[in-house]
């Protein structure tokens, strides 16, 4: 996808460095970083450097390639893997990550290692790119059924940012917008702010722009008038990990979205690869829900007069706050998945039938 009319991808290997597009820094600086050990993967993906599950499990695959760089030693790899899995909980695609890179490294000799892991690794990046490409070309369809009927603007709910700067290339979410767009069909995005960190406002929203797509940013709480008033033709959201159930673990705020949707017969639907499917958990209680730093709610970030990035406290100095990264929303919320390999019911019975 675009910045400024130039092509970019959300991460790759150059020079024994891998690079990435520091996302803490948009919209307001567009910044590339070098990761140069498997401590600065790490780094990158506890301060959300790099975020969106697909993304993180693709640095976290060129994480295990810097520990090789770094030492070249077995035990210092498993500690790598065991350190990259514990950087974020939530995501399922991290730990599919590490451990689709360790199985294939076992066993294999010290010389013929790096070159192993880097093949490997470039596979997850452009097997995430062609995933992710499918995932529109499936949305597409369902898109373009809502634009004949209505014959006009389709006007299309996201929330948090399931777009190429949560993967690798198109996006999850944003894929099908893409692809919409890109084939004439009218769209526009309600674009929510997604508190705490905003990357709704600044992270969709800003994509959004680079590639000429009409879009409004709304606060987190008006996605339902906006429903009732019969403005908001279908919401696609993505998912950090989505059991076999069909039940989605999203950004905190999806869930209300759904309730939102349901209530307004306004169709849901989640966009994912199938890295993102956890198919071995039953319960979503067993989900790992990563509480993140209370700064991230009583702090805000943003620009001065002078141009320069302020961080300012918007908070009571003795109020306290609790900052849970993600919510549940139940597969009856969810009108269908749009997987790489088409679009399924949000069940085992769904899922099944598209991944034998």
């Amino acid at each position: 996808m675009k910045i400024e009319n130039k092509s970019y991808r959300t991460i790759w290997f150059e020079n024994n460095l891998v690079k990435i597009i520091d996302q803490t820094k948009l919209p307001h600086q567009f910044i590339i970083k070098d990761l140069k050990t498997v401590k600065d993967a790490i780094n990158a993906i506890k301060t959300m450097e790099v975020r969106g599950a697909p993304l993180i499990g693709a640095t976290a695959a060129y994480g295990l390639v810097l520990s090789i760089i770094e030492k070249n030693d077995l035990s210092f790899l498993k500690k790598s893997s065991e350190d990259l899995i514990a950087s974020r909980p939530t995501a399922i695609n991290l730990k599919w990550a590490v451990d689709r890179m360790m199985k294939k490294l076992s066993g294999v000799n010290d010389k013929d290692i790096l070159r192993l892991a880097l093949d490997e690794a470039k596979n997850i990046v452009e097997e995430d790119v062609s995933f992710c490409k499918n995932i529109g070309l499936n949305g597409l369809k369902i898109i373009e059924e809502i634009s004949h009927k209505k014959k006009d603007t389709v006007n299309i709910l996201t929330h948090c940012n399931a777009g190429w700067l949560a993967t690798i290339d198109w996006g999850t979410a944003t894929s099908p917008i893409y692809h919409a767009y890109q084939k004439g069909v009218k769209v526009h995005v309600w674009v929510d702010e997604t508190r705490p960190r905003n990357q709704g406002a600044n992270l969709t929203s800003y994509e959004l722009n680079e590639e000429g797509i009409p879009n409004t940013v709304i606060t987190d709480n008006a996605g339902g008038i906006l429903m009732q008033r019969g403005q908001v033709d279908m919401c696609i959201v993505g998912t950090d990990r989505t059991l076999s159930n069909g039940d989605v673990c999203n950004k905190i705020g999806t869930y209300l979205k759904a309730l939102a949707a349901k209530d307004n017969n306004v169709p849901f639907y989640v966009a994912l690869p199938s890295s993102t499917i956890d198919w071995n958990i039953k319960d979503h209680k067993q989900i790992p829900i990563e509480e993140r730093n209370s700064e991230e709610l009583s702090h805000v970030e943003g620009i001065d007069k002078n141009n320069q990035v302020t961080k300012v406290r918007i908070y009571p100095e003795k109020s306290k706050s609790m900052n849970l990264a993600f919510d549940v929303t139940p597969a009856k919320y969810v009108t269908g998945l749009i997987t790489e390999k088409g679009t399924c019911e949000a069940s085992e019975e769904g899922l099944k039938g598209l991944f034998k």
